[in-house]
């Protein structure tokens, strides 16, 4: 039996981490929330987490300068990141593009299960069915 994958939630409203947790958590995967990126950059060196959901806004280090430092780490470059932002301005895609983000959603222009689709995407797991 393969491992579960293993999933870092980093957020900051943590009503809406709940929500994204339990339903990460229902699809089968392993999650670690924390709810800022101070946190989001040493929970990655120590759980290890297969993807990484980033919020943009935080307190202390934004999603963007955590997605810069997780890049430029040797051993945390290639963790796959989704950035899930509130932030739906062309300006901001592209300077998450251009840390080299896997993919960019906003929060307003997608449901949970848009996000669970994209995670398993990125894992490379099939959808087994569509909800």
């Amino acid at each position: 039996m393969q491992h579960r994958k293993k999933i870092l939630l980093v957020e900051d409203d943590t009503a809406l981490a709940a929500v994204y947790r339990s339903r990460l958590e229902l699809e089968g995967f392993e999650i670690r929330e924390v709810h800022n990126g101070e946190d989001a950059l040493s929970a990655t060196v120590a759980f290890r987490p297969d993807l990484i959901v980033l919020d943009a806004m935080m307190p202390k280090i934004s999603g963007f300068d955590v997605l810069d430092i997780l890049r430029n780490t040797p051993e945390t470059t290639n963790v796959r990141v989704i950035m899930l932002t509130a932030l739906s301005q062309q300006k901001d895609r592209e300077r998450a593009e251009a840390l080299g983000v896997d993919e960019y959603l906003v929060k307003s222009q997608v449901v949970i299960g848009d996000v669970v689709a994209r995670v398993k995407h990125h894992l490379g797991m099939s959808q087994s069915f569509e909800n």
